[in-house]
């Protein structure tokens, strides 16, 4: 039995990617890679087939956490079916899953943040137009909530 979790932002390279990286490493840290699949997907496919943007790729390698061989996709309808959690970056992200969404596929579509437990914030800001330091910021948010979700994972699989 297999837990599939899709992370998803807007274009697919800023912060889902980095969900998805620091997801991976959790996941192996913790002996999950039998149990737990993550993936992540943009609502728009503006950048589909390119790698995370430069700039969260080096931040995120300042941490340990390669993006290197991350690439861009727009989220599918089949997606909605096939993860068991949806877990959006920010709120117009959300909306966009929830339109898509069937009433039964809409509960398992929330917000990342959701998970976090040092942040108050329920939304990872974009950081694509702002500054470098955003990409830190977002390391700091997505670590947060990654956290939290590996814990409530585990005690779903049991591994608690």
């Amino acid at each position: 039995m297999s837990y599939r979790v899709l992370l998803v932002c807007m274009g697919n390279i800023c912060r889902s990617p980095t969900a998805e990286g620091v997801l991976r490493a959790y996941i192996q840290q913790n002996r999950l890679e039998d149990k737990v699949e993550v993936d992540s997907a943009g609502t728009h496919g503006y950048h589909v087939g390119e790698a995370p943007d430069a700039r969260t790729q080096r931040a995120a390698m300042v941490r340990g956490y390669d993006l290197s061989q991350l690439r861009a996709r727009k989220v599918a309808r089949q997606d909605l079916d096939y993860f068991d959690l949806i877990l959006a970056m920010d709120r117009t992200n959300l909306d966009n899953l929830q339109r898509l969404a069937t009433p039964e596929q809409s509960q398992r579509i929330k917000l990342f943040m959701e998970y976090a437990k040092h942040f108050e914030d329920d939304e990872v800001p974009d950081p694509y137009y702002g500054l470098g330091h955003g990409f830190d910021i977002v390391l700091d948010m997505v670590e947060d909530a990654a956290q939290g979700l590996i814990e409530e994972t585990k005690q779903k699989l049991g591994r608690g």
